[in-house]
């Protein structure tokens, strides 16, 4: 059985595309620096924010229901009582992964992506963790 720094780093090692829903237009906003962190990291970022048609110079799409491509981690910047709804939307998705940053906690959500066979992080900033794990 692999230990969670070992998940951690064979899913951030393997995937390419992350969701990033709640990313702000805002560059001094936590969503905003690590999605830059996330490009600079060679990851393609995919925003999802219903106030912006772009942001980062990417679409961003209203929902995770209106992405087209494949997305292999959805990672949720969003108040805990608005989780539940994006992870049911996100399981429609089937990504390796589920992320919720600091903060945010939903065990339901956490159950319901567990259930779908969907690694589920929350509580943990995806930047901080990829920091951790490759030293960068």
């Amino acid at each position: 059985m692999k230990d969670t720094d070992e998940i951690k780093k064979e899913l951030l090692s393997q995937a390419r595309t992350i969701a990033v829903v709640g990313l702000s237009h805002d560059q001094g906003k936590a969503s905003n620096i690590v999605a830059h962190y996330l490009i600079a990291s060679n990851y393609r970022v995919v925003p999802v924010n219903p106030g912006y048609p772009e942001i980062l110079g990417r679409r961003s799409y209203p929902s995770l229901r209106d992405v087209p491509d494949r997305v292999d981690i959805v990672d949720i910047f969003m108040r805990s009582e608005k989780v539940l709804p994006v992870v049911i939307e996100a399981i429609t998705l089937k990504p390796r992964a589920i992320w919720l940053q600091v903060g945010i906690v939903d065990e339901e959500a956490r159950s319901l992506a567990e259930s779908n066979n969907i690694l589920f992080f929350m509580d943990q900033c995806i930047k901080q963790e990829h920091t951790r794990l490759f030293k960068k």
